[in-house]
């Protein structure tokens, strides 16, 4: 097995950056978010991730802007350190265990510290800073090491729970959401006695998140109705809404000058108004990764990454720019946002060999014994760039639909679609060609061509040849080869007990093999000239991957709680590389991605990447890959060209002073004297210039005597004497223009280079 060191495994996006408040920069030009074990900077104009701030070894669980210097900003960890960054170039200034001690040092231990309180909620919602003091909240309100104790429960049966609270910029005064959807406002809380609350109330169910403008004059809140409320201080009765945000609340944050909001979402996405609609990669907050139902697959046309979105929607995500392009409504119908309320899911998803045709099943289960099934067929429209529906199947099986698959054989005749499903049975569907009706246009529509079965059991997967003649089902135990053409079952092949988990047909020089994955933890290679068993080995393999472009498959292996990978040809199973330990727990989510431009590697252990880019989603919901070192050295090169462009550019913003990172700058004392003297205009040089224009003059007066003179002489050839013969110059003669420049080049004083020579 083959491990090689020049193959490095990097983030290339996904994370969550839902799971703590964003902040927003001083000046609202960047947003920062924690996301995973890095921080995230974007721009707020743009969309952009402009870069981000690794080097905590852990789960990111803070983000703070420093109020000493509005460029810089502390970042907390799980991982036990908190380190200081300057965000606009992404360098880590300091780091400190618990105390920041006065050092000059980059990594800082601190021996002393003290605990505040020791039983405030982890919930990072759990505590607010107000004018000066500490507001905490666990059931109870710390204020002054006073409590104010809530029962949990009142006689109306509202549930009194804290869940988030803020603090007023400028009054003494407290809000607090609820569990029952309540907001209350508390005020005159340094008495114990003599404390009192108000209450609003428009949640239905908890609130999630409050926060207070920069100046204090409204107040806003947030929950999983998806609609942001802005209450009037001290004018409660005035309300405004901004519904349909597309996912329930998690966080609000204001920028510094209260000019912009931002909302995090349940769908990983963020929302930033007044002025754009920013979003992160829409992968849900499951930690487990079940939430993207889908499987990871490419859009052939626009080589994005397509996946579950918003709810109800399918997201067309860019690997290049880790940048949501756009969501693809496939439900088609308003989302409603309570909890408990069974929706409809989209769960696989599919695209033809060109990209001109998209799969789509979404399901809702209402109740026990009830089931609603949508399969839709969606064509690329040529005009609008999007993708249009063009077939709604309803029920187009009895039970829950386990696999879809197209036809990819790029020179077929017609279009085919395989829906396999719980019912025991598998579908064919075929695009028929549009009606000529005179006067009338009608679009080409599907149609079921063929239903199979085999002996009542249930099918699992299929998938089709590379030339399309072949189509493998899998039936629990047993796998069937069928004929498209004439729906013929061929032959069938069978192997040690265990379901069938995974199917894939060899590529290019390996079409002639079938590869399969079972529950009882083999890989089996099928050889179909033969109809037998290859080879076979065990192996718990949790996905099975088949390269498009090339003859490589990438298999992923559960073991000891983490993943291997194993990238191998199906004529040898000895592995091409292998990576273990590659995170940790199941990788059930990745595809192959073509290159945009093919690398050229002579190694035989890092080929499999030449053509094709693996990534692969772990239970985190990072999005990683795999990059050659030196692929990953030219990306760092590139990026560090990339000059920071939301503001506008201008003669100011060009100056170096605002390129540099301000912990390498000299004094400012000493950078304005510099400044300063480059503006000031010596005497000796304006009289220097004085001087030049005179000798200008006399020239100008010298060159109108002698172009007489001149254009005789450019008007012969020159005689030059060559072996002892006379012969005429070929060179051109000079132009007016060029002589006054030779005139002028003769005048120039040339002295400063002796300088250089002499150094």
């Amino acid at each position: 097995m083959v491990a090689d060191g020049d193959i490095r495994v990097v983030h290339r996006g996904g994370s969550k950056i839902n799971s703590r408040e964003p902040v927003i920069t001083s000046d609202s030009r960047l947003l920062l978010c924690a996301s995973g074990e890095c921080v995230k900077v974007f721009s707020t104009s743009t969309e952009e991730c402009l870069h981000s701030l690794r080097a905590h070894t852990d789960l990111v669980t803070g983000v703070q802007l420093r109020p000493s210097n509005h460029l810089q900003v502390y970042s907390c960890s799980a991982d036990g350190t908190v380190r200081l960054w300057d965000f606009t170039d992404g360098i880590l200034i300091k780091l400190v265990a618990v105390h920041l001690p006065q050092s000059g040092d980059q990594l800082v231990e601190a021996r002393e510290f003290s605990a505040v309180l020791s039983d405030v909620s982890s919930n990072p919602a759990a505590i607010a800073f107000g004018r000066g003091d500490v507001y905490y909240h666990n059931i109870y309100v710390f204020v002054l090491a006073t409590r104010f104790f809530l029962k949990e429960d009142n006689k109306k049966g509202g549930k009194n729970t804290f869940t988030c609270i803020t603090c007023h910029p400028k009054d003494d005064c407290i809000a607090t959401g609820h569990e029952d959807g309540k907001i209350r406002l508390w005020r005159n809380f340094n008495h114990k006695k003599e404390y009192t609350y108000s209450t609003l109330h428009w949640h239905h169910t908890e609130v999630s998140s409050v926060r207070f403008t920069p100046e204090g004059t409204n107040l806003l809140s947030g929950g999983v109705e998806s609609v942001l409320v802005q209450w009037r201080y001290n004018q409660e009765s005035q309300r405004d809404f901004l519904p349909r945000l597309g996912a329930a609340i998690t966080h609000i944050a204001v920028s510094p000058d209260g000019a912009l909001f931002c909302t995090s979402h349940s769908d990983n996405s963020k929302e930033l108004f007044t002025c754009i609609s920013l979003h992160g990669v829409c992968l849900f907050c499951s930690g487990t990764g079940e939430s993207v139902r889908t499987d990871l697959t490419v859009d052939p046309r626009s080589k994005a990454m397509v996946l579950n979105g918003k709810p109800g929607h399918l997201q067309f995500y860019s690997l290049q720019r880790d940048k949501l392009l756009y969501n693809l409504d496939i439900v088609q119908q308003e989302y409603i946002h309570e909890l408990g309320l069974q929706q409809f899911e989209v769960v696989k998803a599919a695209f033809s060999a060109t990209g001109n045709w998209l799969a789509t099943v979404e399901e809702r289960k209402q109740k026990v014994a009830e089931l609603e099934l949508n399969m839709k067929l969606w064509q690329f429209d040529e005009h609008t760039q999007s993708f249009v529906l063009n077939t709604t199947i309803s029920a187009p099986h009895e039970d829950w639909i386990t696999a879809t698959c197209f036809c990819h054989a790029t020179d077929s005749q017609t279009t085919m679609l395989v829906s396999t499903s719980k019912d025991r049975h598998f579908k064919a569907w075929q695009l028929s060609a549009p009606a000529h009706t005179e006067g009338m246009h009608s679009s080409p529509s599907w149609s079921c061509d063929f239903v199979g079965a085999y002996h009542g059991l249930v099918p699992e997967c299929c998938c089709f040849s590379a030339d399309g003649s072949l189509l493998a089902v899998s039936f629990q135990e047993v796998v069937t080869v069928w004929s498209p053409s004439s729906w013929e079952l061929l032959t069938t092949l069978s192997q040690p007990p265990g379901a069938i988990r995974n199917l894939c047909f060899g590529r290019l020089s390996c079409s002639k093999y079938l590869l399969g994955t079972t529950a009882s933890n083999l890989l089996c290679c099928w050889n179909l000239l033969t109809c037998s068993l290859e080879w076979s080995t065990s192996m718990d393999v949790s996905l099975l991957l088949a390269d498009p472009l090339s003859e490589n498959m990438a298999a992923f292996c559960s073991q000891a709680g983490c993943t291997d990978l194993f990238v191998f040809k199906p004529t040898e199973p000895r592995p091409l590389f292998s990576y273990k330990a590659l995170c940790s727990g199941r990788v059930t989510r990745a595809v192959f991605a073509p290159r945009e431009e093919t690398l050229e590697s002579c190694e035989e252990s890092s080929q499999w990447l030449n053509r094709s880019q693996l990534y692969f989603l772990t239970p985190y919901m990072d999005l990683m890959t795999f990059t050659t070192r030196v692929e990953e050295d030219r990306l760092m090169a590139s990026s560090k060209q990339v000059t920071f462009t939301c503001a506008p550019v201008t003669a100011l913003h060009q100056m170096a002073l605002l390129q540099t990172p301000a912990h390498v700058l000299p004094s400012t004392s000493f950078l304005c004297s510099m400044f300063v003297q480059s503006l000031l205009i010596s005497v000796t040089d304006s009289r220097e210039e004085n001087k030049y224009a005179e000798e200008e003059m006399e020239s100008e007066k010298e060159e109108g005597d002698s172009e007489g003179e001149m254009e005789s002489s450019t008007s012969r050839p020159k005689q030059v004497s060559v072996g002892g013969q006379a012969t005429e110059s070929a060179g051109p003669p000079l132009t007016k223009a060029q002589v006054r420049e030779l005139r002028r080049v003769k005048k120039l004083d040339y002295s400063w280079l002796t300088g250089l020579l002499d150094s």
